[in-house]
Protein backbone atom coordinates (compact mmCIF):
# COMPACT_ATOMS: atom_id res chain seq x y z
CA UNK A 1 0.00 0.00 0.00
CA UNK A 2 1.44 3.21 -0.66
CA UNK A 3 2.16 5.96 2.11
CA UNK A 4 -0.78 9.15 1.66
CA UNK A 5 0.56 12.14 0.19
CA UNK A 6 -1.28 13.73 3.58
CA UNK A 7 -1.82 12.17 6.86
CA UNK A 8 -3.34 14.49 8.96
CA UNK A 9 -3.19 13.46 12.55
CA UNK A 10 -5.13 14.95 15.38
CA UNK A 11 -5.19 18.02 13.32
CA UNK A 12 -6.77 21.26 16.07
CA UNK A 13 -7.18 25.03 15.72
CA UNK A 14 -8.18 26.95 18.40
CA UNK A 15 -8.40 30.90 18.75
CA UNK A 16 -9.14 32.12 22.09
CA UNK A 17 -11.75 29.83 24.13
CA UNK A 18 -13.10 28.73 20.84
CA UNK A 19 -12.40 25.61 19.01
CA UNK A 20 -12.61 25.85 15.33
CA UNK A 21 -11.00 22.59 14.36
CA UNK A 22 -10.89 19.88 16.44
CA UNK A 23 -8.80 16.39 16.48
CA UNK A 24 -8.97 16.09 12.81
CA UNK A 25 -7.13 12.95 11.53
CA UNK A 26 -7.59 11.51 8.05
CA UNK A 27 -5.32 10.20 4.81
CA UNK A 28 -5.45 11.58 1.37
CA UNK A 29 -4.41 8.77 -0.71
CA UNK A 30 -2.00 9.51 -3.56
CA UNK A 31 -3.73 9.90 -7.74
CA UNK A 32 -7.07 11.01 -6.08
CA UNK A 33 -9.49 13.95 -6.30
CA UNK A 34 -10.08 14.30 -2.24
CA UNK A 35 -13.32 16.79 -1.27
CA UNK A 36 -13.61 18.87 1.41
CA UNK A 37 -16.87 19.05 2.98
CA UNK A 38 -18.33 20.73 5.47
CA UNK A 39 -21.43 23.57 5.96
CA UNK A 40 -21.06 26.56 6.61
CA UNK A 41 -18.48 27.46 9.16
CA UNK A 42 -16.78 23.83 9.55
CA UNK A 43 -13.68 25.06 9.64
CA UNK A 44 -12.61 23.74 5.42
CA UNK A 45 -10.86 26.78 4.99
CA UNK A 46 -9.00 26.66 7.99
CA UNK A 47 -8.16 23.41 8.25
CA UNK A 48 -6.49 23.99 3.86
CA UNK A 49 -4.48 27.32 5.65
CA UNK A 50 -3.18 25.19 8.33
CA UNK A 51 -2.07 22.35 5.45
CA UNK A 52 -0.24 25.00 3.22
CA UNK A 53 1.54 26.55 6.35
CA UNK A 54 -0.67 29.78 6.35
CA UNK A 55 -1.81 29.30 9.69
CA UNK A 56 -0.52 27.57 12.70
CA UNK A 57 -1.64 24.54 13.60
CA UNK A 58 -2.94 24.45 17.82
CA UNK A 59 -2.13 20.82 18.34
CA UNK A 60 -1.70 17.79 15.86
CA UNK A 61 -0.21 17.34 12.93
CA UNK A 62 -0.04 17.65 9.05
CA UNK A 63 2.25 15.67 6.85
CA UNK A 64 2.84 16.04 3.25
CA UNK A 65 4.72 13.24 1.80
CA UNK A 66 5.99 12.14 5.57
CA UNK A 67 7.24 15.91 6.48
CA UNK A 68 5.90 17.70 9.07
CA UNK A 69 4.47 21.20 7.96
CA UNK A 70 4.89 22.66 10.52
CA UNK A 71 8.70 20.96 12.02
CA UNK A 72 10.43 20.68 8.23
CA UNK A 73 8.12 23.24 6.41
CA UNK A 74 10.37 23.49 3.07
CA UNK A 75 10.68 19.77 3.03
CA UNK A 76 6.59 19.53 2.90
CA UNK A 77 5.66 22.66 0.63
CA UNK A 78 7.88 22.01 -1.90
CA UNK A 79 5.93 18.90 -2.70
CA UNK A 80 2.68 21.48 -3.08
CA UNK A 81 0.64 23.65 -5.03
CA UNK A 82 -2.10 25.50 -3.85
CA UNK A 83 -4.82 28.35 -4.68
CA UNK A 84 -5.85 29.86 -1.04
CA UNK A 85 -8.86 32.19 -2.33
CA UNK A 86 -8.88 33.59 -5.53
CA UNK A 87 -5.82 33.43 -7.90
CA UNK A 88 -3.88 37.03 -7.69
CA UNK A 89 -2.61 38.03 -11.04
CA UNK A 90 -1.16 40.85 -12.33
CA UNK A 91 -3.76 42.02 -14.64
CA UNK A 92 -2.11 44.54 -16.97
CA UNK A 93 0.43 41.66 -17.48
CA UNK A 94 0.17 38.85 -20.32
CA UNK A 95 -1.13 35.46 -18.95
CA UNK A 96 2.82 34.05 -20.31
CA UNK A 97 3.94 36.93 -18.36
CA UNK A 98 2.25 36.07 -15.06
CA UNK A 99 4.02 32.77 -15.29
CA UNK A 100 7.33 33.78 -16.33
CA UNK A 101 7.24 36.03 -13.22
CA UNK A 102 6.16 33.18 -10.95
CA UNK A 103 8.56 30.96 -12.96
CA UNK A 104 11.80 33.11 -11.29
CA UNK A 105 10.33 32.66 -7.83
CA UNK A 106 10.70 28.71 -8.31
CA UNK A 107 14.16 27.27 -9.44
CA UNK A 108 14.51 25.09 -12.24
CA UNK A 109 11.42 26.19 -14.10
CA UNK A 110 12.28 25.90 -17.76
CA UNK A 111 10.14 27.68 -20.55
CA UNK A 112 9.51 23.84 -21.81
CA UNK A 113 7.71 23.48 -18.40
CA UNK A 114 5.26 27.01 -18.80
CA UNK A 115 4.19 25.82 -21.97
CA UNK A 116 3.48 22.48 -20.94
CA UNK A 117 1.24 23.89 -17.67
CA UNK A 118 -0.34 26.40 -20.48
CA UNK A 119 -1.21 23.29 -22.66
CA UNK A 120 -2.64 21.44 -19.36
CA UNK A 121 -4.68 23.92 -18.47
CA UNK A 122 -6.15 24.42 -21.89
CA UNK A 123 -5.17 28.00 -21.94
CA UNK A 124 -2.93 27.69 -25.69
CA UNK A 125 -5.11 30.47 -27.50
CA UNK A 126 -4.91 33.28 -24.98
CA UNK A 127 -2.30 32.80 -22.80
CA UNK A 128 -0.86 35.96 -24.91
CA UNK A 129 -3.58 38.09 -23.80
CA UNK A 130 -3.57 40.49 -21.05
CA UNK A 131 -5.16 38.73 -17.44
CA UNK A 132 -7.76 41.79 -17.67
CA UNK A 133 -9.56 40.42 -20.53
CA UNK A 134 -10.12 36.77 -19.03
CA UNK A 135 -12.83 35.27 -17.86
CA UNK A 136 -13.47 34.01 -13.55
CA UNK A 137 -12.88 30.80 -15.37
CA UNK A 138 -9.84 31.69 -17.54
CA UNK A 139 -8.23 32.79 -14.07
CA UNK A 140 -8.93 30.29 -12.11
CA UNK A 141 -7.28 28.04 -14.99
CA UNK A 142 -4.10 30.81 -14.80
CA UNK A 143 -3.91 30.39 -11.09
CA UNK A 144 -3.72 26.30 -11.52
CA UNK A 145 -1.28 26.80 -14.42
CA UNK A 146 1.05 28.66 -11.79
CA UNK A 147 -0.11 26.09 -8.72
CA UNK A 148 1.76 23.37 -11.37
CA UNK A 149 5.18 24.80 -12.42
CA UNK A 150 7.01 23.21 -10.17
CA UNK A 151 6.15 20.07 -10.84
CA UNK A 152 4.17 19.18 -7.56
CA UNK A 153 2.16 15.97 -6.45
CA UNK A 154 -0.45 17.78 -4.17
CA UNK A 155 -2.67 20.41 -5.45
CA UNK A 156 -4.63 22.09 -3.10
CA UNK A 157 -7.53 24.32 -3.93
CA UNK A 158 -10.08 25.76 -1.69
CA UNK A 159 -13.16 26.36 -3.52
CA UNK A 160 -12.07 26.75 -6.87
CA UNK A 161 -15.68 26.53 -9.00
CA UNK A 162 -16.59 30.32 -6.71
CA UNK A 163 -17.97 32.19 -9.24
CA UNK A 164 -17.89 30.04 -12.20
CA UNK A 165 -20.12 29.40 -14.43
CA UNK A 166 -21.93 25.59 -15.77
CA UNK A 167 -19.35 25.52 -18.31
CA UNK A 168 -16.45 26.92 -16.37
CA UNK A 169 -16.94 24.12 -13.46
CA UNK A 170 -17.47 21.77 -16.17
CA UNK A 171 -14.28 22.32 -17.13
CA UNK A 172 -12.20 22.67 -14.17
CA UNK A 173 -14.09 19.30 -12.98
CA UNK A 174 -12.49 17.20 -16.82
CA UNK A 175 -8.54 18.83 -16.16
CA UNK A 176 -8.46 17.84 -12.22
CA UNK A 177 -9.59 14.60 -13.37
CA UNK A 178 -6.78 14.48 -16.11
CA UNK A 179 -4.28 15.87 -13.80
CA UNK A 180 -5.06 12.97 -11.66
CA UNK A 181 -4.76 10.72 -14.59
CA UNK A 182 -2.05 12.35 -16.58
CA UNK A 183 0.57 13.73 -13.85
CA UNK A 184 -0.09 11.50 -11.18
CA UNK A 185 -1.02 14.75 -8.91
CA UNK A 186 -2.96 14.19 -5.77
CA UNK A 187 -5.70 16.77 -5.46
CA UNK A 188 -7.26 17.90 -2.21
CA UNK A 189 -10.43 20.47 -3.41
CA UNK A 190 -13.30 22.01 -1.09
CA UNK A 191 -16.65 23.34 -2.50
CA UNK A 192 -20.47 23.74 -1.37
CA UNK A 193 -21.02 22.21 -4.77
CA UNK A 194 -22.15 18.55 -3.56
CA UNK A 195 -23.61 17.93 -7.15
CA UNK A 196 -20.17 18.76 -8.55
CA UNK A 197 -18.12 16.88 -5.62
CA UNK A 198 -19.98 13.87 -6.94
CA UNK A 199 -18.70 14.19 -10.55
CA UNK A 200 -15.18 15.30 -9.41
CA UNK A 201 -14.03 13.87 -6.14
CA UNK A 202 -13.25 9.97 -5.62
CA UNK A 203 -13.19 10.63 -2.27
CA UNK A 204 -14.24 13.02 0.47
CA UNK A 205 -14.28 13.81 4.13
CA UNK A 206 -17.41 15.23 5.96
CA UNK A 207 -16.85 17.66 8.56
CA UNK A 208 -19.11 19.92 10.62
CA UNK A 209 -18.13 22.30 13.69
CA UNK A 210 -14.86 21.48 13.18
CA UNK A 211 -15.23 17.38 13.66
CA UNK A 212 -14.19 14.76 11.27
CA UNK A 213 -17.89 13.19 10.36
CA UNK A 214 -16.98 10.74 8.11
CA UNK A 215 -14.15 9.54 4.97
CA UNK A 216 -15.39 7.30 2.45
CA UNK A 217 -15.48 6.76 -1.66
CA UNK A 218 -18.18 8.98 -2.95
CA UNK A 219 -19.76 5.87 -4.70
CA UNK A 220 -19.76 4.05 -1.29
CA UNK A 221 -22.35 7.48 -0.28
CA UNK A 222 -24.20 6.77 -3.62
CA UNK A 223 -24.12 3.32 -3.94
CA UNK A 224 -26.69 1.82 -1.16
CA UNK A 225 -25.28 -1.47 -0.23
CA UNK A 226 -28.03 -4.03 1.27
CA UNK A 227 -31.57 -2.78 0.40
CA UNK A 228 -32.35 0.32 -2.34
CA UNK A 229 -35.06 1.98 -2.88
CA UNK A 230 -36.97 0.37 -6.01
CA UNK A 231 -39.72 2.44 -8.24
CA UNK A 232 -42.54 0.30 -9.82
CA UNK A 233 -44.13 1.76 -12.49
CA UNK A 234 -47.73 0.40 -12.88
CA UNK A 235 -51.08 1.10 -14.28
CA UNK A 236 -52.53 1.35 -10.69
CA UNK A 237 -50.38 2.20 -7.80
CA UNK A 238 -53.04 1.67 -5.11
CA UNK A 239 -53.65 -1.89 -6.77
CA UNK A 240 -50.38 -3.09 -7.30
CA UNK A 241 -49.53 -1.85 -3.08
CA UNK A 242 -52.75 -3.53 -2.26
CA UNK A 243 -51.22 -6.95 -3.84
CA UNK A 244 -47.85 -6.44 -2.92
CA UNK A 245 -48.91 -5.73 1.13
CA UNK A 246 -50.85 -9.01 0.89
CA UNK A 247 -48.62 -11.06 0.07
CA UNK A 248 -45.35 -9.48 1.65
CA UNK A 249 -46.20 -7.57 4.84
CA UNK A 250 -42.23 -7.62 5.50
CA UNK A 251 -41.53 -5.16 2.75
CA UNK A 252 -41.68 -1.32 3.14
CA UNK A 253 -43.86 0.13 0.53
CA UNK A 254 -45.64 3.54 -0.69
CA UNK A 255 -46.90 5.25 -4.05
CA UNK A 256 -44.92 8.02 -5.67
CA UNK A 257 -43.83 9.24 -8.32
CA UNK A 258 -46.25 7.26 -10.45
CA UNK A 259 -46.18 3.99 -9.46
CA UNK A 260 -44.66 2.07 -6.30
CA UNK A 261 -41.52 2.70 -4.24
CA UNK A 262 -40.16 -0.33 -2.18
CA UNK A 263 -37.26 -1.25 -0.66
CA UNK A 264 -35.82 -4.18 -1.77
CA UNK A 265 -32.50 -6.06 -2.24
CA UNK A 266 -31.37 -6.85 -5.66
CA UNK A 267 -32.71 -10.39 -5.61
CA UNK A 268 -35.93 -9.23 -4.52
CA UNK A 269 -36.73 -7.14 -7.49
CA UNK A 270 -37.19 -9.78 -9.75
CA UNK A 271 -39.51 -11.74 -7.24
CA UNK A 272 -41.73 -8.70 -6.58
CA UNK A 273 -42.24 -8.12 -10.55
CA UNK A 274 -43.45 -11.59 -11.07
CA UNK A 275 -45.83 -11.34 -7.48
CA UNK A 276 -47.34 -8.09 -9.67
CA UNK A 277 -47.59 -9.75 -12.93
CA UNK A 278 -48.74 -12.61 -11.68
CA UNK A 279 -51.59 -10.35 -9.39
CA UNK A 280 -52.55 -8.42 -12.91
CA UNK A 281 -51.08 -5.60 -12.84
CA UNK A 282 -49.27 -3.84 -15.60
CA UNK A 283 -45.18 -3.66 -14.79
CA UNK A 284 -44.14 -0.80 -17.65
CA UNK A 285 -40.58 -0.31 -16.09
CA UNK A 286 -38.64 -0.76 -12.86
CA UNK A 287 -35.46 1.73 -11.78
CA UNK A 288 -33.68 1.65 -8.77
CA UNK A 289 -34.08 5.18 -6.84
CA UNK A 290 -30.02 6.07 -6.19
CA UNK A 291 -29.23 8.27 -3.48
CA UNK A 292 -27.18 11.45 -4.90
CA UNK A 293 -24.12 12.75 -2.40
CA UNK A 294 -26.57 15.61 -1.43
CA UNK A 295 -29.30 13.27 0.34
CA UNK A 296 -26.51 11.31 2.35
CA UNK A 297 -24.71 14.47 3.16
CA UNK A 298 -28.25 16.21 4.68
CA UNK A 299 -28.97 12.67 6.02
CA UNK A 300 -25.51 12.80 7.95
CA UNK A 301 -25.70 16.26 8.75
CA UNK A 302 -28.87 16.83 9.90
CA UNK A 303 -29.44 18.98 7.17
CA UNK A 304 -26.91 21.79 8.11
CA UNK A 305 -26.61 24.30 5.36
CA UNK A 306 -23.48 24.14 2.74
CA UNK A 307 -20.65 25.97 1.95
Amino acid sequence: MNEPIVQLRGVTKRIGSKTIVDGLSFDVPKGEVFGFLGPNGAGKTTTIRMMVGLMNITEGEVLIEGHSIAKDFEKAIRHVGAIVENPEMYKYLTGYQNLVHFARMVPGVTKHRIQEVVSLVGLNNRIHDKVKTYSLGMRQRLGVAQALLHKPSLLILDEPTNGLDPAGIRELRDYLRQLTKEEGISVVVSSHLLSEMQLMCDRVAIIQQGRLIDVRLVNEYTDEVGKRSVLFEVDDAERALAALTEARDDLKANTGQGGIEVSLDREETAEINSMLVGAGVKVYGIRALTKTLEDKFLEITGGDQIA
